[in-house]
């Protein structure tokens, strides 16, 4: 009772913070209408988590986005993938809920690895009806989720080829197998560190350097901002140290890990961007802390001003100084290795990265933010969900 009560207060409270979308929809020319499979970040949550009981990870103090979208016809689902798993593990998780089968982490990787090879069972609670060739899916990922969603499409594609020679036929997930590129329509990255991220370049043995005492007002605001705070930090299990999210996020570990993952042909890509920091007279980034969320602001502070090589040699220069307060802006464009361009509304094709205008936001912009700061965000996805189901 107590928990629908809080369902019901947090959705007037969007209501009365977003007003109307001003995005209008045209689904006279829609050519499809997929669905839509939302991927969070590091220490985000999703359908199957606790936290998505009292705040929704999509759209948090700026509006019930889901609600908006699918009264407008969008079919959308908020995946739940562990909020400091590496990638690969995500995939896992990600691929079991959408097919409702138990998490196959992979024979060759859970032994390299040192962890359990099998996890949580999706079987009769699959997060989606049906996912083939004919029912494809859209896939939008937030930050590290952007890198979760690329990974997919990879494995669905061409499987593992490690999985593959460790693995008997009989008991082998499909997610090695391949063969299943033409099941994603869409991929959509938004603040997505593809290249990796000098937060962790910078700071103290790995971790982000954040501000948490950051002035927040409200008890829900405040509490959130802990969660994400505390819901960043790894549960040690006895796994290797490589296989969380944070070592994913190393810049030379990105970039190795970009090599692997391919581009596919007939799959539509969109990466959009933020930026919250301003050149200053010393020609360093700073932080515009009216736009972003205190919980950035110190590490924002670190990148604006750092150059110089990561542990493996690769040289940081100034072009990696602006950022969204945790991913920088060079970053979060598009994988260095992939085909890429500038978005043009009339030439969208697949196989290659639509890089979208850069938005003035932080790096929680397009979850909602922990104020009510981003009023457009509703019209923001209805707007993308409309253009993908045009194509």
């Amino acid at each position: 009772m107590l928990t629908k009560l809080i369902d019901v207060f947090l959705s007037v409270i969007f209501i009365l913070s977003c007003g109307s979308p001003a995005a209008v929809v045209q689904k006279d020319e829609w050519n499809t209408n997929y669905r839509y499979v939302f991927v969070h970040g590091l220490g985000g949550w999703g359908h199957y988590d606790l936290p998505n009981h009292f705040v929704r990870y999509w759209g948090m103090f700026s509006g019930d986005v889901f609600g908006t979208l699918e009264k407008e016809g969008f079919d959308c689902y908020a995946a739940s993938v562990n909020p400091t798993g590496s990638a690969w593990d995500r995939v896992c998780e990600l691929y079991a809920q959408l097919t409702g089968n138990v998490v196959d982490y992979g024979k060759a990787h859970s032994e390299q690895m040192g962890h359990e090879r099998y996890g949580a069972d999706f079987r009769n609670r699959a997060l989606i009806p049906a996912w083939s060739a004919e029912d494809k899916i859209n896939l939008l990922g937030h930050s590290f989720g952007g890198v979760t969603v690329r990974l997919l499409a990879e494995l669905m594609a061409n499987g593992s080829e490690a999985e593959r020679a460790a693995t008997p036929d009989n008991e082998i997930s499909g997610l090695f197998t391949g063969g299943k590129a033409d099941w994603i329509y869409s991929i959509t990255t938004l603040s997505a560190p593809h290249n990796g991220t000098s937060a962790y370049t910078v700071s103290k043995e790995g971790e982000p350097v954040q501000r948490t005492n950051n002035g927040l007002t409200g008890g829900v605001r405040a509490a959130l901002a802990s969660i994400i705070s505390i819901g960043t930090q790894p549960v040690k299990d006895g796994r290797l140290d490589v296989d969380y999210a944070g070592p994913d996020m190393y810049i030379d570990n990105a970039i190795a890990l970009n090599e692997k993952i391919s581009t596919l042909p007939n799959a539509y890509y969109f990466s959009f961007s933020t930026t919250s920091t301003d050149k200053n007279e010393e020609g360093v980034y700073v932080p515009d802390e009216a736009n972003m969320e205190p919980l950035f602001v110190g590490s924002a502070e670190l990148i604006g001003k750092f150059t110089g090589e990561t542990a493996g040699g690769y040289y940081l220069d100034e072009s990696w100084q602006e950022s969204d307060g945790l991913v920088n802006l060079i970053s979060a464009r598009a994988p260095f290795n992939a085909p890429q361009k500038e978005f043009d509304e009339a030439d969208v094709q697949p196989g290659i990265w639509n890089i979208m205008p850069v938005m003035r936001g932080d790096h929680m912009t397009f979850m909602g933010g922990l104020s009510i700061r981003h009023p457009e965000l509703k019209a923001f996805y209805l707007t993308h969900l409309d253009r993908i189901n045009r194509l």
